[in-house]
């Protein structure tokens, strides 16, 4: 797999189209983080990481509203293997006008792009969560 955070998302984003509760994923410590500022966000409700002997699992529990409506709209990949895209300070995205996350890979760990205009900080530029 050359691209495990697509593979994360995809896989997240395929859940919520067929409604499900749970989604399974391989874990590794930067989809733990990714996961971890999903929950923070109240994007979903749970994150667990469940031991197989090897390198893990991650079980997200998605979010719902209403009639099953997920509170996540959309998830877009940005920086790409083959094309990375960073971010200054000065010029951090917006996602939908402050109403999305940006998730971003700084120096300082992985946060938001909130969390990385508090701290100062650029960073290449994960997805889009809104």
């Amino acid at each position: 797999m050359t691209d495990p955070i697509a593979d994360m998302l995809t896989r997240i984003r395929n859940a919520i189209m067929v409604k499900k509760e749970t989604v399974e994923v391989p874990s590794s410590n930067m989809k733990k983080a990714i996961a971890d500022i999903l929950l923070s966000e109240g994007y979903v409700s749970d994150v667990k990481v469940v031991e197989d002997g090897y390198t893990g699992k991650l079980n997200i529990t998605l979010k719902y509203v209403g009639k099953r409506r997920s509170v996540i709209n959309g998830l877009k990949r940005i920086s790409k293997p083959g094309l990375r895209t960073y971010a200054g300070v000065e010029d951090m995205p917006r996602v939908m006008d402050g109403l999305g996350i940006a998730i971003l890979s700084t120096n300082k760990g992985i946060m938001t792009d909130r969390q990385a205009k508090a701290a100062n900080v650029g960073g290449e530029v994960l997805c889009y969560v809104w």
